[in-house]
């Protein structure tokens, strides 16, 4: 038996080299924690923060930096209560009280050390009115060109399978035009595949990039027509809710999250689209695990507004909507997500045959969220519509929020395995995206 006997001193004298040469590993540690902390704070603090006018905003950013905010073309602006007239500096970790008696614009600096790391742009606008909708419609869209949904195999007349479109396009792909021909539809592309007798030259967009490519039709066996191995899509159809409507411009959002192809994943670009009358037919309740859907007919005939862009924040445009006297409710101001409270809020939704309120409750308020179509968390407490949907079902997704008597936000998704739970998005973000919508009427 062997045995391995320390005394004393020589323990002490084995300890000290390892304590040695770990505590510059724990300070390396350590600062790495504290960086990896600021670039976290960094990366979420947002690059721009709407304010409006005459109203006192209670900011909290949980961050450690400190700030210097200083007036860029606003000149009435108060923060904690102390007029600002060339910068003032404040500690991010407390709560925030910003107003200005008029719009314009202020900067806040973020400080790490006394060392600039990053500008924030205060924006004050003016009291914005808006008509919250809740009102279930259809929704058509058509591609801006030809989107590809994947490739596969074509048998020839001399018996080889090939496959001209390997390598070549990638599910997602959109297709602009062949040999400098615009498509305007799938129709265009098979006709243009079919009287070809040569290589297609084709250009496409790929993500945002814009590609040629070269494929080879090859005649199919089945059918005796010549093919380039493709399955493609160019429109989608289903049922929305509008979020508001804008009376000062007529335009309109709704959704409050992207149209994705429902093959590719990959949100679909417009190249015109329309909303118009739907009637729900039959409701499918939500269960855990198996979101529930609204199920309704689209009647084509009775369009209300045409549709400009599909943004991740929803899809936009213009409608008629006042004229035709769709919605009786009068306008709301806009709630900024300053503003948003976590406790009681209400929805409207068009669940049945009409638009009707219902209670919720806001369960949590992330302002700095990466992904800001869910910037809070919001539960159906309203009986009546727990009975008739069992919570938020497919279909309902751009229901407006209202708190406090005002609009903040719209319902966006549904927690798969509790459907009486789900996401929203702040208002603010829907609004932003009007300046990219052109005007139709």
């Amino acid at each position: 038996m062997v045995a391995c006997i320390f005394q004393e001193q020589d323990v002490i004298n084995y300890v000290k080299p390892k304590l040695k040469s770990f505590i510059p590993f724990l300070g390396m540690f350590s600062i790495c924690v504290l960086l990896l902390y600021f670039i976290h704070n960094i990366i979420d603090f947002p690059n721009e923060i709407k304010l409006t006018e005459n109203i006192e905003h209670k900011l909290t950013f949980n961050s450690p930096f400190t700030a210097t905010i200083e007036p860029d073309t606003v000149t009435a602006l108060k923060v904690n209560n102390v007029a600002v007239d060339e910068n003032i500096s404040v500690a991010l970790n407390d709560t925030l009280t910003i107003k200005s008696s008029e719009t314009g614009r202020a900067q806040m600096t973020l400080n790490a050390f006394g060392v600039p790391i990053k500008r924030v742009v205060l924006d004050i606008m003016p009291e914005l009115e808006i008509i919250p909708c809740g009102l279930t419609v259809g929704v058509e869209i058509n591609t801006d060109g030809v989107m590809v949904l994947g490739t596969g195999q074509i048998k020839s007349e001399d018996g080889n399978t090939h496959n001209p479109a390997e390598g070549k396009l990638e599910s997602g792909d959109l297709i602009l035009n062949v040999n400098g021909a615009t498509l305007n539809s799938k129709r265009d592309l098979i006709k243009v595949v079919e009287n070809s007798d040569s290589d297609l030259e084709l250009k496409i967009r790929r993500d945002n990039e814009l590609l040629t490519t070269t494929v080879s039709p090859v005649k199919s066996i089945t059918d005796n027509q010549k093919k380039i191995g493709v399955w493609v899509r160019d429109a989608t159809r289903g049922i929305g809710t509008i979020t508001y409507f804008n009376p000062s411009n007529n335009k309109f959002g709704a959704l409050g999250h992207g149209i994705l192809d429902v093959d590719t994943k990959k949100l679909m670009t417009v190249r015109d689209g329309s909303i118009m009358e739907a009637r729900i037919t039959d409701i499918k309740k939500g269960g855990r695990g198996a979101p529930g859907e609204l199920v309704g007919e689209l009647h084509s005939n009775a369009t209300l507004g045409q549709i400009s862009i599909n943004t991740p924040y929803g899809i936009y445009g213009t409608m008629d909507l006042l004229g035709r006297n769709r919605i009786a409710r009068e306008k709301m101001p806009v709630g900024l997500q300053s503003q948003v409270r976590e406790g009681p809020a209400v929805i409207f939704s068009n669940v049945d045959s009409e638009i009707n309120q219902y209670d919720v409750f806001i369960e949590s308020v992330n302002r700095f969220s990466n992904d800001e179509t869910k910037g809070m968390v919001l539960r159906i407490t309203d009986p009546a519509l727990l009975r008739k949907t069992n919570g938020i079902v497919q279909g309902m997704s751009g229901s407006p929020i209202i708190q406090n008597g005002k609009v903040i936000g719209a319902v966006t998704h549904v927690f798969v395995q509790d459907p009486t739970k789900g996401y929203g998005i702040f208002i603010e973000n829907m609004l932003r995206q009007e300046s990219n919508v052109e005007q139709q009427y």
